[in-house]
Order: C-alpha cells, then sequence, then structure tokens
C-alpha cells in the first residue's frame, strides 16, 4: 500500500463526525427527552465517553495489525468464530442501511410534501439508496477521502444551524423531566450507538499512517458529532415533542437546502454501513470484491426499506448491544490486557470463549431487565471481561485446531 493511499488525522476527523452527523442520532438522542434536559445530557455524555473509548482501543487494533474488524475476531474466536460474526455483523448493517435510508425517506418526504405537495415515500427510498450505491462506486479514494471531507464540511455547518433552531428556546433547560426512563436506560440507549461501530472502526483504520493519528482523529470526530446530534434530539423532543428533523429545518426556512441535508448526512453514513458488510462478507468468501458485495448489500437494504417499519428501531439497537458488548469485552481483553495478539491460522474455534460470549449475552438482557443505574453494556463488558481474564490460562484444551 503506497503512503498516499493512507490516511491520516483530518481523514479520520472528518470521517467519524460525518459518520456520527445522522437523522439516526438525531432520534435516538431524542428518545431520552423524558430525563429533562440536564439528566439527558449527562446520560449522553458519559454513555459517548464511554463508547468512543472502547470505539478507539477496536480502532487501534486494525491499525497495529493491519486486519479488518472482524478478522481481529480470529485472535479470540478463531476462523469460524469469525464465520459466524461475519453473519451477523453483515445482518447488522443491512438493518442499518435500510434503518438509515427509511429515516431518512420519511424526513424528505415531509419536507417535499410542504415545498410541493409531493408524497412519495418510496420513491425518496429508491432515491436514497441509489446515492449510497453512487457514493460507493466512488471508491475508497473518493468517497472515504475527496468527498466525505467536502460533505463533512457541510454538514458541520447544518449542526450549526439545527443547534441554533432548537436552542433559541430557553425553556429547553428548564423544562421538568417527565419521567418513563430510567438514567440507566438512556445511558445505554448512548452506549449503544458508538458501540454499534465496533465491528466496522478496524476496517478503516487498518488504513491509518500511524497508530495515534487514527485513534485521535476517530475518537474525537465521533464523539463530538454523535454527542452533538444526540443532543439536538434531546433539545427538540423536550422544545416540541418530536425530534424529527424536516421540521427543525423546515422552521429555519432552509427550504431546498433541506433534502440536500438530509440525503448527503444519510449518504455519508449509510457507505460506511454497506462497504463494512462488503468486507465483512468477504471474510467469508475471501476471493469476492469488497466494493461489488458493498453495492449488493446497499440494494439489498434499500428494497428491505420498502417494506420495513421504523416502529421496532429501538428494539434493534438493545440487540446489537447484546451481541457485540461481550463479544468486544472478550477481544479487547485478549489483545490488551492478556496481550494475545496472533491471528492464529489453524486456530478453528475457541469454544470458552464462546462460552463466556454466550453467558455475556444471556447477562446483558438480565441488565435490561432489571433498569441497572450503568445501564446493560458496562457491567457486562465488565463481568464478561474479568471472567473471560480468569479461565484464559486453564482453557488451552477447549480449543479446535486444524489437523
Amino acid at each position: 500500500m503506497s503512503e498516499n493511499s493512507l490516511l491520516n488525522f483530518n481523514h479520520y476527523l472528518f470521517l467519524w463526525f460525518g459518520a456520527a452527523v445522522s437523522i439516526a442520532e438525531i432520534l435516538t438522542g431524542g428518545l431520552l427527552a423524558p430525563l429533562g434536559f440536564q439528566s439527558g445530557l449527562a446520560a449522553i455524555l458519559i454513555g459517548h465517553l464511554v463508547g468512543t473509548s472502547l470505539l478507539v482501543f477496536a480502532g487501534m487494533i486494525g491499525t497495529q495489525e493491519r486486519i479488518p474488524a472482524i478478522v481481529s475476531t480470529r485472535i479470540s474466536f478463531g476462523i469460524y468464530g469469525s464465520y459466524l460474526f461475519s453473519v451477523l455483523n453483515v445482518l447488522q448493517l443491512v438493518g442499518w442501511t435500510a434503518v438509515m435510508i427509511i429515516s431518512a425517506a420519511n424526513s424528505a418526504n415531509e419536507i417535499s410534501k410542504v415545498m410541493w405537495g409531493m408524497d412519495g415515500l418510496q420513491l425518496w427510498n429508491l432515491i436514497i439508496g441509489g446515492l449510497v450505491v453512487l457514493w460507493i462506486a466512488l471508491g475508497r479514494e473518493g468517497g472515504l477521502k475527496k468527498a466525505n471531507m467536502v460533505a463533512v464540511v457541510l454538514l458541520f455547518g447544518v449542526t450549526v444551524v439545527l443547534s441554533t433552531v432548537v436552542f433559541q428556546d430557553n425553556t429547553v433547560f428548564s423544562k421538568p423531566a417527565v419521567g418513563g426512563l430510567s438514567f440507566g436506560e438512556a445511558l445505554e440507549l448512548s452506549v449503544i450507538m458508538p458501540l454499534s461501530w465496533l465491528p466496522l472502526i478496524a476496517d478503516y483504520t487498518r488504513f491509518a499512517k500511524n497508530k495515534k493519528s487514527a485513534a485521535i482523529g476517530s475518537g474525537l470526530g465521533y464523539f463530538a458529532g454523535s454527542s452533538w446530534m444526540y443532543t439536538i434530539g434531546l433539545g427538540a423532543a423536550i422544545i416540541a415533542g418530536d425530534p424529527e428533523p424536516s421540521a427543525m429545518m423546515l422552521a429555519a426556512n432552509l427550504g431546498l437546502s433541506a433534502l440536500g441535508i438530509v440525503i448527503l448526512s444519510t449518504v455519508t453514513t449509510t457507505f460506511l454501513d454497506a462497504y463494512s458488510a462488503g468486507v465483512s462478507f468477504a471474510n467469508i468468501f475471501p476471493k469476492l470484491n469488497e466494493k461489488y458485495v458493498a453495492l449488493a448489500m446497499t440494494m439489498i437494504g434499500t428494497l428491505l426499506a420498502l417494506w420495513v417499519d421504523i416502529i421496532q428501531y429501538e428494539n434493534f439497537l438493545i440487540a446489537i448491544g447484546s451481541v457485540f458488548a461481550p463479544l468486544f469485552a472478550i477481544l479487547l481483553t485478549e489483545y490488551f490486557i492478556i496481550k494475545n495478539r496472533k491471528v492464529q491460522s489453524d486456530l478453528l474455534v475457541n469454544w470458552s470463549a464462546f462460552g463466556v460470549w454466550g453467558l455475556g449475552v444471556a447477562l446483558y438482557y438480565q441488565f435490561i431487565q432489571m433498569e441497572f443505574v450503568l445501564g446493560a453494556t458496562i457491567p457486562v463488558m465488565l463481568v464478561t471481561a474479568l471472567f473471560y481474564k480468569i479461565i484464559w490460562g486453564y482453557t488451552k484444551q477447549w480449543k479446535s485446531y486444524k489437523v
């Protein structure tokens, strides 16, 4: 790989800020409104600090080993284990692609109804899906470097405008909490969003010029962008009872620009989902071209968007947390604490890692039902990591190798 093809601090800062500026993040922030602004903001910042820290550590593995995220799971789970997580990650990413397209199409449709009296939700689904396909076709040099950096500059301006619209009403800071959501649930909703990027980040940090630029750029970009989007959604839901971005943009008299904003923010985020779906699929079938698989995944996500209802969005987020929180607790423990950093070409399955992972998944749903003050992700990852560290030295006989 040539020096010019590697990514630097600015690329990662812009890449992950752009990934965070999305309608989905605003809508999720709106779910925290029952806590009121002060408690909601505290949950956002604490959750993102924890989640983004984990994200940075996962990215460091990609930079140091020059391997994609899902391939890195072979360190702990073996080759067949990485195949399972490839499938789960592809399902997650196709789901995210559909969710992103649906939420953007809903906003674009509301804007077009006000501006032109045109109601064409399914048409907007197809248009936005088609633009994501075009972004992927630009490739890593075009979509990831040049076009993405231009897009993020524009999106930064958008966040300033949306913030002005939401926070010009000072009552947002004084409205009392209405209840119905615990702090632990709010914290969980804040941690889950950066957590959902754990199986993707190394797909991009593997192309970094150095570990420091990738870690700091990715961490700052995502933390700032996502926390900001959550806060906008929180404020909008408290003031208007609805964090839907289209209403905010129309209130700001953005007109036709509002459509461009919705589409641009969706394309820059969904590109990463679709591209990483291709990378995960290539882990199982390495002869397949990552870009072509990503294009196919986008088309599937677009078709899914035509029929799927976004009403189950919160349950989708919880399902992601249950799978990937214990998975990366094990991987990060193995890599950074146990310091086993080799991808063993002959390790087929590490059954002990799978056993601990299964325990972690079960624990996750128990903590969700308990409404624990720290949410589910934080305690589950701590318990899973501790248990795996304790048993690691006794589990050599629970590993299957190639004969």
